[in-house]
């Protein structure tokens, strides 16, 4: 937004992609990076899709990428409709802001008992947090709420992707990551769409009110998939318990 105003959108969007070359260069150059090797795959066309645990995470990461889609036309929306121009760009960056001290946080913090159960409590915290933009107040409390709907963001995604290596098949990890970073932007781009319509058909709050449904539906995937694996003894995304589907 900084770049946009102070030079073009041209240079915002260049600015844009030297930040994710430098970021993907900071991750394949690090030593984790270069120290892990992957195992032969198995072959099976399914990949890592015929494993339940990853076709659950698959579908709750479409629906909270629904969920930011959603939120990122919403803002304009409020923005036009508050009359002030400079609050779509704000309302993002303070959400960003959350993600950060919600991944900071959640770094820091020690994390222990099953995985499976930590993301059910992170959902509920994400869709508790897009629940309230509904309300769509005005700018003193609005920016408050921005910061909270983010907090939950970046724990989601970091437990998610840590779940891959118990839940995916043998051989298929990159493939399974691809697949989750692939569900979250067609979650954001079918957001982005139904934001639009929400929008024209019942103004804002109704924009931000699919932004809640998409968390809350994220957390219900991820309760219901939780409770059958643990009722059938192998809980999805459990450290150290096999996928019964795959293992």
């Amino acid at each position: 937004m900084i770049a946009a105003t102070a030079v073009s959108t041209g240079a915002a969007l260049l600015l844009t992609g030297a930040l994710g070359v430098a970021g993907t260069l900071v991750i394949t150059t690090s030593r984790p990076s270069r120290a892990w090797t992957g195992e032969p795959g198995g072959g099976h066309w399914a990949g890592p899709l015929r494993s339940s645990g990853i076709r659950v995470l698959i579908i709750a990461l479409t629906c909270v990428g629904v969920s930011l889609g959603v939120i990122s036309v919403a803002a304009v929306a409020y923005a036009d409709a508050r009359h002030a121009s400079y609050a779509s760009g704000l309302l993002l960056t303070l959400m960003s802001a959350g993600a950060l001290i919600g991944g900071i946080l959640y770094g820091l913090r020690p994390r222990t008992g099953p995985a499976y159960r930590r993301l059910v409590l992170l959902m509920a915290g994400l869709a508790a947090g897009y629940l309230p933009l509904a309300w769509a107040p005005g700018m003193p409390v609005m920016p408050v709420l921005a910061v909270t709907s983010g907090v939950f963001l970046a724990p989601v995604l970091a437990c998610s992707f840590t779940l891959v290596d118990d839940l995916a098949p043998r051989g298929t990890v990159t493939e399974a990551f691809a697949w989750l970073v692939t569900a979250f932007g067609v979650g954001g781009s079918a957001g982005a769409a139904l934001a639009g319509l929400a929008s024209d058909a019942g103004g804002v709050r109704a924009a931000f009110a699919v932004a809640g449904a998409g968390g809350v539906l994220a957390f219900l995937v991820i309760l219901v998939a939780g409770s059958i694996g643990a009722s059938s003894g192998a809980a999805v995304g459990s450290p150290g318990v096999a996928d019964p589907v795959t293992r």
